[in-house]
């Protein structure tokens, strides 16, 4: 996996995760992405790379089936609640029944 994909799933999964209003401590799992996101920026920075305008663009037309699905990812690599993950997998359920 490349490393602009890798920027990309972190970032679909802090705006999936921000779409979890019926999780209440959402503010400090989005830190955690956060920090997440800082330590691979620190450890990986992708030369002439427009961060800020990718980010934009993610948040904008990234569907949120596919940002929760990249929160999944990511909240597993930061040991978040199983109850967070088990409402973005119930989420996901949600938005494919109502698709079919």
């Amino acid at each position: 996996m490349q490393l602009e994909d890798q920027f990309k799933y972190i970032v679909g999964a802090y705006y999936g995760v921000r779409e979890m209003d019926e999780y209440p401590l959402k503010v400090y799992v989005l830190k955690d992405i956060e920090n997440y996101l800082k330590d691979f920026l620190d450890n990986n920075p992708i030369p002439n790379f427009d961060y800020r305008h990718k980010a934009l663009e993610i948040e904008e037309k990234m569907s949120l089936k596919t940002k929760l699905q990249d929160a999944l990812l990511v909240l597993y690599k930061i040991d978040a609640s199983l109850e967070l993950i088990a409402l973005v997998k119930k989420r996901i359920k949600r938005i494919d029944t109502n698709r079919s």
